[in-house]
């Protein structure tokens, strides 16, 4: 008996030349993009362009005529992926509509539903119990920021992973479900809507931002959430890339405010897949480009920054090195890098990571619904993630360029970055006086005038810098002299007790490294 022949079938990502005869328009952007897109697009002030467009269904109509089978359309990256034979891959170059078809993972989809896990550089440390949270909440100004009442209310978060094991089952993620806040969800990897399979990574890091017990707290336990499967454990090839392409697609479509990706590519499989270390220049890899697509479209991009600091690698991996997101890094609970967190420079010289978190010992929720830990850069994005969702609740106007700038611009080395630590460790609080300077006219404000006490005084754009503020009345006798050094963490705006002053007209002296403004100030 003759045993049948099949013709090998691998996946192809096939790119058109244009957009040309497409029934869609920048006039109606509310065909393909939600209402709540529109506006996220509206507050950071950005036009829908011919990127935004999605692909010519004649051109997919066109490539399903050669007989391959098509996966995903990419409106970003016109084109669509697809599974061909070498046959049909032929066939596909020779159309007139497509610019190049290129190999991006071999043999067809997954079908699997079992869990698979490859090398995983992220280790599972013991059990943890009492108020569980508590350091990588308190480390970044969290634990303020959930007292002041932000926990997420409003906002949408994406999560981009490799599977979500537990997430709709166990006892932590069912606040989620109750309050129908659990919005969408699509695994890339077998085409189809469960997530929670393959992998229990994305619940881990789900967990840090949205897990919820009487011991354990996520960083926004009340935001709403999008699950999206693009990581493939059982192997590793570009095609990854392309799904958390067509994910950042979706989220943004549907209106994300901020987008977690624990996940990070420069090694594959197939070693013509690789990328070297040449290529962070935040434009070369498919999955940077796609950030910086989704950064440039209003949303907040957080990754991590990656777990090569300890290897030959050493540096960020994609899609950290991308300009204007947050790649985050790893420190323990007293503040220091650990040695597995991934360093910069980019290639054209960049600081990376950005800011870092508690990336040593986190506190997760398991795909069994309880409290362990885990170790990894993986681990600390989502928590910053979780403090740039809390910024944006706490001034729905602020662009995300601007929230971005302020978590750097504030954090506790942002006078002295670096390639090892960036911009340190940021804060909540710090974040929003910095915010709230940029308001200001001035780059030093004096507040309130008259005063009774506090005398507040708030620096704009100023690095962290030795301060001197001098109070004399109208006769030059000095009644008060005060000598401190001005940061985001704990200083700016600096408040000064003036309670000894009498009643009457003063003049109030600021001087800085880069700047000395005197002011009339009336005490009550």
């Amino acid at each position: 008996m003759t045993m049948p022949v099949f013709a090998q079938v691998n996946r192809y990502f096939v790119s058109f030349r244009d957009k040309a005869n497409t029934p869609y328009s920048l006039t109606s952007p509310g065909d393909y993009l939600s209402e709540r897109s529109l506006a996220r697009r509206s507050r950071n002030q950005v036009a829908v362009t011919i990127d935004d467009l999605p692909v010519t269904p004649a051109y997919v109509s066109t490539v399903q005529t050669t007989g391959a089978a098509v996966l995903f359309a990419s409106r970003w990256r016109n084109g669509v992926i697809v599974e061909a034979t070498e046959s049909q891959r032929v066939a596909l170059v020779a159309l007139p509509i497509v610019s190049s078809v290129v190999l991006i993972a071999p043999g067809p989809k997954s079908s699997s539903w079992g869990r698979q896990r490859k090398r995983d550089r992220e280790a599972t440390e013991g059990t943890s119990s009492g108020t569980a949270t508590r350091t990588q909440l308190t480390q970044i100004g969290i634990d303020q920021m959930h007292a002041s009442g932000y926990r997420g209310e409003g906002v949408w978060v994406g999560i981009f992973d490799s599977g979500f094991i537990g997430v709709n089952t166990t006892a932590p993620f069912q606040h989620l479900f109750s309050g129908s806040r659990v919005l969408y969800t699509y695994n890339f990897v077998n085409n189809r809507s469960g997530v929670y399979e393959r992998d229990d990574h994305g619940t881990e890091v789900m967990s840090v931002l949205a897990g919820q017990t009487s011991t354990y707290l996520g960083a926004l336990p009340n935001a709403s959430y999008l699950m999206f499967l693009t990581e493939d454990v059982a192997s590793e090839y570009r095609i990854e890339e392309y799904n958390w392409t067509i994910a950042a697609e979706r989220a943004d479509s549907a209106g994300v405010d901020v987008i977690n990706s624990s996940l990070g590519y420069y090694d594959f499989d197939d070693p013509a897949m690789n990328y070297a270390k040449s290529d962070l220049t935040g434009d070369r890899a498919v999955v940077t480009r796609a950030a910086a697509m989704a950064r440039d479209r209003g949303m907040i991009v957080v990754c991590s920054a990656g777990n090569e600091g300890a290897i030959s690698w050493k540096l960020v991996t994609p899609p950290a090195d991308a300009d204007g997101i947050l790649a985050i890094g790893a420190v323990n609970s007293t503040g220091l890098r650990v040695g597995f967190s991934s360093t910069g420079p980019t290639a054209d010289n960049r600081i990376k990571p950005d800011v870092m978190a508690l990336g040593s010992g986190t506190t997760v929720i398991n795909q069994a619904g309880n409290v362990s830990t885990a170790s990894g850069t993986s681990l600390a994005s989502p928590l910053v993630a979780g403090l740039a969702g809390g910024l944006l609740q706490y001034g729905p106007s602020w662009t995300s360029a601007t929230v971005v700038q302020a978590i750097k611009g504030s954090a506790s080395m942002a006078s002295r970055p670096d390639q090892f630590m960036g911009y340190g460790i940021p804060n909540f609080y710090a974040a929003v006086r910095y915010l709230l300077a940029q308001d200001n006219r001035d780059n030093i404000t004096l507040y309130p005038n008259p005063v009774d006490t506090p005398l507040t005084i708030s620096f704009k754009d100023q690095p962290e810098q030795p301060v001197k503020v001098i109070i004399t009345d109208l006769m030059g006798r000095t009644c008060l002299e005060y000598e401190s050094e001005i940061n985001w963490q704990s200083t700016n705006p600096l408040q000064l007790d003036v309670v000894s002053l009498t009643s009457g007209l003063y003049l109030v002296r600021v001087q800085t490294n880069q700047e000395t403004v005197v002011f009339k100030l009336m005490k009550n």
